[in-house]
């Protein structure tokens, strides 16, 4: 007699019924594409920084686990950022891998997670996952924080962790360093964290550096995706050495692979080149910000980073009628109500904002 259960009772007894009920984060198939969706930086190295990159990455002992190759990519990182004195760093396979790690380590009784909205899906996903209560604040009509409103959730929610994206994903703005400070400083008065997210610092005017010098409960998160490596997937994490310690015991080991710590040392050996790709991604930030306020119906918000947040009469619409023609973009119109027919744009090479906008112009 055949006692096994069916697949469906053992989902149903061993996997968490909120798990069942989330959607996977989605990734749009791009192939055959002009890829304009995910915020990565359209350039690819110089023929002979990949070859050199491409020898380098033959010579690597890939039957060993990373070890001292990892702890030299963190010096260099280190380096890099300027790291402040009684600061330390630590690394995860992208920031999504820093964020799970920080809501693990906040996963305490009553604990919770603050964020404006919209902002990045992970900070609310990682604190569902791990069974943390989430709380949302939207931003502004004008996608500013709602400072009195953020002040009331911090002072009667009593968060564990405070998570600021700056410059914004997907608004691509920077918010105004005033409330940004006045935000830390009632988080410091309950005892909880700050973590100022800077995926973007590469083509945004300013950083949050000093912010680790003059407050001991703020970290400041990075990445290297949006410097030039997002296929490689490095994540860093900054703050006072005690509060990283802690936060590095939930690292996974060898979390970043020798290739991948190989890599981006490589790319660090070259930031001048990498500094001149992102000069050119703010270059023509400025010019597509300008052709898109002259679009009729069509309303640019200011940005920051690598991409630009537009309100058009359809984003649906725009959206099917550009990939129709070839080219990927994001569709936020039903992510949020702030986003109601807005559709994010990432910044491409100059052809591919070309062939972006004759699209976009076509499809309305």
């Amino acid at each position: 007699m055949n006692t096994t259960v069916s697949l469906e009772a053992s989902m149903a007894r061993s996997i968490r019924s909120d798990i069942q009920g989330m959607h996977a984060y989605a990734v749009q198939p791009s192939a055959g594409m002009v890829k304009l969706d995910t915020m990565e930086n359209p350039y690819r190295l110089p023929e002979h920084l990949q070859q050199a990159l491409g020898e380098r990455l033959g010579r690597i002992a890939i039957n060993r686990y990373p070890a001292e190759r990892t702890d030299d990519l963190r010096r260099a990182l280190a380096a890099h950022a300027r790291l402040p004195e009684g600061c330390a760093l630590t690394l995860g396979n992208g920031s999504d891998e820093l964020i799970t790690m920080l809501a693990m380590a906040c996963d305490l009784p009553g604990a919770a997670v603050l964020a404006p909205e919209p902002s990045f899906v992970m900070y609310a996903m990682s604190a569902a996952l791990q069974g943390i209560r989430y709380i949302g604040v939207p931003l502004t009509a004008s996608f500013e924080l709602d400072e009195a409103a953020m002040l009331t959730a911090i002072e009667t929610q009593k968060p564990t962790l405070l998570y600021l994206s700056y410059p914004n994903n997907p608004t691509a703005n920077l918010w105004d360093d005033g409330v940004i400070d006045r935000l830390i400083e009632a988080m410091g008065r309950i005892g909880g964290l700050v973590v100022m997210d800077e995926a973007y610092q590469p083509f945004a005017a300013r950083d949050s550096m000093a912010r680790l010098q003059r407050w001991p409960h703020v970290l400041v998160m990075r990445t290297m995706s949006k410097f030039g490596l997002a296929g490689v997937r490095i994540g860093y994490l900054i703050g006072r050495a005690p509060l990283i310690a802690q936060i590095d015991k939930l690292r996974p080991p060898f979390n970043i692979s020798v290739l991948n710590a190989e890599a981006g040392l490589f790319a660090l050996e070259h930031v001048d080149e990498y500094a001149r790709q992102a000069a050119a991604i703010r270059s023509e930030r400025e010019r597509l910000l300008r052709e898109l306020a002259e679009l009729p119906g069509v309303h640019p918000f200011p940005s920051q980073a690598n991409m630009i947040l537009a309100r058009v009469p359809d984003s649906a619409k725009a959206f099917a009628g550009m990939k129709e023609r070839g080219v990927l973009v994001k569709n936020l119109g039903r992510m949020h109500p702030l986003l109601i027919n807005c559709v994010r744009l990432t910044i491409g090479t100059p052809d591919e904002n070309a062939s972006m906008m004759a699209a976009l112009r076509a499809s309305m």
